[in-house]
């Protein structure tokens, strides 16, 4: 997300690297630069007005024209006012009522309504530690009903039934009553979408706000729609009070206008960011944060945050007893690292958030290729136990075998089997001169698909 935007702002604002200071004049070009990559990006013209007026303004103050950075000065600028326009902190979901907490989601068909109320009962069940259940209201789309139960199935959420048979307002109400009896902490309802805003949508899900009487309000939008997102999403806030927005595959998103828009056009904050069909693949929003990464400053934080929630702490803690007691680093132990960082959404997703991504040569960027690592796994998985824990043995015939358990070719597997044999020579390195030393050896040595 944001790619286009990032690389735009970071080509406008290094222009400015051999200026004297900010001035009028150098302003005006720059600023002319940031309005095209913002409309490229689809930000609402009235959000990119505000936003260039703001910047300049900010930019021709006092305490600016005295830096001796121009180009750091206005970075600075640019980034306090992204914060600004997208809410300057993350609104959190309000769950103080008494058991069940009811949540809401409304959105137009096809905007990943269904599995975002998956993603956010993982992420409450997982980060908050809370029972919930779901239920779905949506009585016309073929299966609605079937498809909740098996996103709470692998979520590991309760489920009540219903049936295309029963009305709306009567599915809600029964849910509330089986949630209070089975001591959920936290009620979200799915709701009927449309492929189009239309009046019987509206009154049908205004109804069933005046029944629930929901704590939060949530409105499941589609970032890739630009600012259609927005203009949809101020439709749904002026028939609904809603409490915040959910963008959703935002990691087919390049352009990230959606997430610039929102919150001015609808006054409402972004509440949650979701990519992908993993149920976990959901994370909070905060502006800060994301406009850091849109000016490819990274968002170290976030990082920090995913790994204390995903990794595996126990075969972590393993792998590290392992190297000091100087063992050999096995194909089981590159599978456990390559499915911990599938687990963090791969490695794409993570050096978007490391510090000048955006800068970082494109033969990087192709080496952190989440197929590869796929392949990676799929190849260590038709091996026997006796393979994994001793690579050697892996000849002609066994490469073939190995090769067509996977579908994949030989070459594949030598591949895989000399980048296992080059972070094999970093570990017993590791055990011998200590972790620090060893990190600063690999720097620009680490094989294609692990390249941290």
């Amino acid at each position: 997300m944001f790619n286009s935007l990032s690389d735009r702002l970071g080509r406008t604002i290094k222009n400015l690297s051999g200026q004297g200071r900010l001035t009028e004049s150098n302003i005006k070009d720059t600023l002319r630069e940031v309005r095209m990559a913002l409309l490229e990006a689809d930000v609402a013209l009235p959000v990119v007005k505000q936003f260039t007026d703001s910047v300049r303004n900010k930019a021709l103050g006092k305490e600016v024209m005295q830096s001796l950075s121009p180009g750091q000065a206005l970075v600075k600028v640019v980034h306090d006012e992204l914060v600004v326009l997208m809410g300057e902190e993350n609104s959190a979901l309000d769950l103080s009522s008494q058991p069940p907490a009811i949540v809401l989601m409304a959105g137009l068909q096809g905007a990943g309504k269904t599995t975002t109320v998956g993603k956010l009962a993982t992420f409450l069940k997982e980060r908050h530690k809370k029972k919930v259940m779901v239920v779905s209201c949506d009585i016309y789309r073929p299966a609605a009903i079937k498809q909740l139960q098996t996103v709470a199935e692998t979520a590991g959420a309760a489920f009540h039934p219903s049936d295309a048979e029963q009305q709306p307002v009567s599915i809600a109400r029964e849910a509330v009553q089986a949630a209070k009896r089975e001591f959920a902490d936290v009620l979200l309802v799915d709701t009927a979408g449309r492929l189009a805003v239309d009046e019987q949508m509206m009154a049908e899900i205004k109804e069933l706000h005046d029944e629930l009487k929901p704590i939060e309000t949530l409105f499941v939008v589609d970032s890739m729609t630009g600012q259609d997102a927005a203009n949809t999403a101020k439709v749904f806030g002026e028939a609904l009070p809603l409490t915040g927005v959910v963008l959703t595959k935002t990691d087919g998103d390049a352009r990230g206008g959606a997430a610039l828009s929102v919150r001015m056009i609808t006054g409402k904050p972004i509440k949650f960011l979701g990519s992908g069909e993993k149920l976990d693949a959901l994370e909070p929003f905060h502006p800060e944060r994301v406009a850091s990464r849109i000016l490819d400053m990274g968002d170290v934080v976030s990082l920090v945050e995913e790994v204390e929630a995903k990794v595996d702490k126990t075969k972590a803690e393993r792998l590290a007893k392992k190297f000091k007691k100087g063992k050999a680093f096995d194909l089981y132990d590159l599978r456990d690292q390559l499915e911990q960082v599938e687990k963090m959404g791969g490695m794409q997703s993570l050096m978007e958030k490391m510090p000048g991504a955006g800068k970082m040569a494109d033969a990087m960027k192709s080496g952190a290729n989440d197929k590869e690592m796929a392949h990676m796994i799929a190849i260590i998985n038709s091996m026997t136990p006796q393979e994994r824990r001793y690579p050697a043995i892996l000849k002609g015939s066994r490469k073939k075998r190995v090769a067509a358990g996977s579908g994949l070719q030989v070459q594949d597997v030598n591949r895989l089997l000399k980048q296992h044999a080059q972070m094999s020579k970093m570990m017993k390195r590791a055990s011998k001169m200590g972790m620090n030393k060893m990190l600063r050896g690999m720097q620009g040595k680490l094989p294609p698909g692990m390249g941290f």
